[in-house]
């Protein structure tokens, strides 16, 4: 997907509405580069392979925003103080721990399944379809920034809003479908644990903001990715 606020043109309300599909090519393509990279040089490497391309991908921007949201969502300041933590360029202990603990849990939730550009596709998909909904439905808790330009204004667009939830409708039967049960838990799982972020910055910062969307997504990944890992062959799940 590419980065928000990065293009020529300021976003749109309805490029809500492709942050699923794009979301789940980019998983494909990182599929692609994962397999390749297992195939040529091992599990590790391979997995490695993987996370840089996630990074390439995204250019580090969900990374960041996690770091970022880490940052400001885990300090014991008031919400306006989290908010000018997160605006900082700093990193401070709890983005670093964020950020190490993400790409620990990427690389080993890689090394350790088989390829598969479905659920790849499933994850990366849900992931943009829980920022998505998260555009439409939560407050922003900025007077503006990166993400205004996605915001519609008054209430949310019905359809636009039919056309989001959809798509992580698509992710979690295309999960179930060619993954089998495996894959519907991890899907499912990855996409409570992004909610879950969201309710915390909706709790401590009144709203989300475009870091913290970054967040969500790469929580709703990750976690599903360790769900794949522990719902595989000899688990109890």
């Amino acid at each position: 997907m590419t980065p928000l606020g990065s293009g020529s043109e300021p976003p749109r309300p309805s490029a809500l509405a492709w942050f699923a599909p794009v979301g789940a090519a980019l998983g494909i393509v990182e599929a692609v580069i994962w397999r390749a990279g297992r195939s040529c040089l091992g599990a590790g490497p391979g997995a490695a392979g993987g996370v840089l391309g996630d990074l390439a991908l995204t250019g580090a921007l969900h990374l960041d925003g996690l770091a970022d949201s880490a940052d400001g969502l885990l300090a014991h300041v008031p919400a306006r103080g989290r908010l000018e933590i997160m605006g900082e360029p700093q990193i401070g202990t709890f983005g670093a721990v964020a950020i190490g603990a993400a790409l620990l849990g990427r690389q080993a939730a890689l090394a350790e399944l088989e390829p598969s550009p479905a659920l790849l596709a499933a994850l990366y998909g849900s992931s943009r379809a829980v920022m998505a909904l998260a555009v439409q439905m939560l407050p922003y808790a900025r007077e503006e920034g990166l993400v205004s330009g996605f915001r519609h204004a008054g209430p949310p667009d019905r359809r636009l809003l039919a056309a989001t939830v959809s798509g992580l409708g698509a992710c979690l039967v295309a999960a179930r479908l060619l993954e089998g049960r495996r894959g519907a838990l991890a899907t499912a799982g990855g996409a409570a644990a992004g909610t879950a972020v969201l309710a915390v910055a909706q709790r401590r910062l009144g709203g989300v903001t475009g870091d913290v969307l970054g967040a969500a997504g790469e929580v709703c990944e990750i976690a599903g990715l360790l769900l794949a890992c522990a719902c595989g062959e000899g688990s109890r799940f």
